[in-house]
């Protein structure tokens, strides 16, 4: 029993995926964010299980992968999906399918398609992160939960922290295409980043780890939902300029 709790946590990262897929199809885009959230928490750990129980296996990385496709590469294209729906010109939003409807009808522009292409770029990296064996220690290339919360941080700021200028950025067709081009191109760069992995809790060894939590904690203090792209740009540029140059 003890070999599949990694596994068993692994799930329920997928299954929170899964109810994000539903509430951002929905338009319900704040819960949609909660269960990503939710779905990273669970990433997070089931890594610490099967360490912690010496139970890895080949089985839980491709699991991972999978359920990460989810959550991390479908839910942002999706929300990325309604953000320019919601940008472009035309209806606002998705009318509910019924299945007295055209399949051939749709009431959104078909540019917000675009969005979809952060779904495609997260299954490539995925799919290069289990054959790639330089990525032990960290990874080459943003971590598609970490795109995830920079895309599902859009609608928690036009929400919770709403005002002209952020909401003029958000809701720019060009930014949103813009970010979209972004985030394919960086979630795939041969751009080496450090892990949040710790192998001690010494500072000396985790230098830039220990400025990095104390960096994010400062800056969800002053700016909450906001300090979200701010992280994601911290977390490039520190790996950049005092990353590991190997």
């Amino acid at each position: 029993m003890k070999k599949h709790i990694p596994n068993l946590i692994t799930l329920c990262n997928l299954f929170s995926g899964s109810l994000a897929v539903i509430f951002a199809v929905q338009g319900n885009l704040i819960a949609a964010a909660f269960f990503v959230a939710l779905g990273i928490f669970f990433d997070f750990f089931d890594g610490l299980a099967a360490r912690a129980l010496n139970v890895k296996s080949d089985v839980g990385l491709q699991l991972d992968s999978l359920a990460d496709v989810v959550t991390s590469g479908v839910v942002p294209g999706i929300v990325m999906f309604q953000l320019l729906t919601m940008a472009l010109p035309g209806e606002d939003g998705l009318e509910q399918w019924t299945a007295d409807t055209n399949w051939l009808e749709f009431t959104f522009n078909p540019l917000a398609l675009f969005g979809l292409l952060i779904i495609l770029g997260s299954a490539f990296r995925l799919a290069k992160f289990n054959v790639d064996d330089r990525q032990t220690d960290s990874f080459i290339g943003l971590p598609t939960p970490a795109n995830a919360l920079l895309v599902l941080s859009l609608p928690l700021i036009l929400t919770f922290q709403p005002n002209s200028f952020a909401t003029g950025i958000i809701l720019n067709e060009w930014f949103l295409f813009a970010l979209t081009i972004i985030s394919v191109i960086i979630l795939n760069a041969e751009l080496p980043l450090f892990a949040l992995k710790f192998k001690n809790w010494g500072f000396k060894g985790n230098e830039i780890r220990y400025i990095f939590l104390i960096l994010c904690v400062v800056l969800i203090v002053l700016f909450q939902f906001l300090a979200v792209p701010m992280i994601i740009l911290s977390y490039v540029l520190l790996s950049v300029f005092f990353g590991n140059k190997k």
